[in-house]
């Protein structure tokens, strides 16, 4: 009997359904128990990278923490300890190599080996490119981009000789679609993705996983902590708001669930918030539209003028009103929770 065309249709429907639920069944089948493996995340003393180590810690991984500040470390430490984690807490600055290397080398002595790294270390630089210096571009290369290659290159050799592993790169949107008044930053995430990209076409085939995380904003309370150029107060309003919104961000504790699931699985890229999923699919269409629409979003943003001082930085705390701390109050609450407000 000769079936219709929409009968032909449901047939391949109902075929192609079928093959991704067991392709997702073969996955979780196969995905990666965490119990006991020992877990190395840059940048782990707050905000994304705290909510990380929490979540590994609730799959009884064991974890090395490092950040460059001596004292939210501690209090990370003492928090994923009283979860019941066996905790490493090393302080690095990602940005000089051989600090990497003592880092790698003090985690191999402690545990025997590393079986996954979370390169997750971040600095975020807001203002219009007229106020940015070649100091500023290279500040977010050096710990966004040569920090993750100091840490894969200094953990490689050890997966290699194991031929397992997974490398887990968070990059973000920006490294996709550029965003304006984050130039800096954009760069190093892009750096970032091509980086993460092409270690999963040569890693692969050693049974070593590569992750590519490509967030889209969070929760994490990392605005506070930003730095700020320009127009400073009215850059925080406007990128704390983006940054805290429920509408525009994910929660940080959802974001880090989700990328403990893609390790354990070993996808190979993970969009988080569906508004990131939905710009790097209008990006890879129409990227000459999506660069024109984003130059008209830069003339709405804060302008400024030709004073030197306009150049200078500062970080969130100091940049914000009394109004744009109350119009981030969703974002005041995901800083005081990721420790934000804990410095040396």
């Amino acid at each position: 009997m000769k079936r219709s065309r929409g009968q032909n249709l449901l047939f391949i429907g109902a075929g192609l359904g079928t093959a991704l639920a067991l392709r997702q069944l073969w996955k979780w089948r196969n995905a990666l128990d965490l119990q006991g493996q020992v877990v190395l995340i840059t940048g782990s003393s707050t905000g994304l990278g705290l909510e990380m180590a929490r979540e590994f810690a609730r799959q009884k991984a064991r974890l090395v923490i490092c950040a460059r500040e001596e004292a939210p470390l501690e209090s990370a430490r003492r928090e994923l300890e009283s979860m019941g984690a066996e905790v490493l807490a090393t302080t690095c600055d990602v940005s000089k190599q051989e600090q990497v290397e003592r880092m790698v080398h003090e985690a191999l002595e402690h545990f025997g080996q590393i079986d996954i790294v979370v390169n997750n270390a971040g600095i975020i630089t807001v203002g219009p490119l007229e106020t940015m210096e070649l100091q500023d571009f290279q500040e977010c290369m050096d710990i966004m981009y040569w920090g993750m290659v100091y840490t894969t290159l200094a953990v490689l050799p050890h997966l290699r000789q194991r031929k397992s592993g997974r490398i887990v790169n968070i990059t973000s949107i920006g490294g996709v679609v550029r965003f304006p008044h984050l130039l800096p930053y954009n760069c190093a995430k892009a750096a970032a993705v091509g980086f993460s990209e092409g270690l999963h076409t040569e890693l692969n085939k050693e049974g070593i996983k590569v992750v590519t995380v490509i967030p889209g904003l969070m929760r994490t309370g990392s605005h506070v902590n930003a730095f700020y150029k320009g127009n400073r107060s009215a850059e925080y309003v406007w990128f704390g708001l983006g940054a805290t919104s429920p509408f525009s961000a994910i929660n940080s504790t959802k974001a880090a669930k989700q990328i403990v699931r893609a390790t354990r699985l070993g996808q190979t890229e993970k969009i988080i918030t569906l508004r990131a999923k939905l710009a790097t699919r209008i990006h890879g269409l129409f990227p000459g539209l999506t660069v024109d629409a984003l130059s008209l979003v830069a003339r709405g943003l804060p302008s400024t003028d030709e004073r030197p001082e306009a150049k200078e930085k500062a970080t969130g705390k100091e940049s914000r009103t009394e109004i744009g701390k109350k119009l981030t109050a969703m974002g005041e609450r995901a800083a005081n929770r990721n420790k934000q407000y804990i410095r040396t």
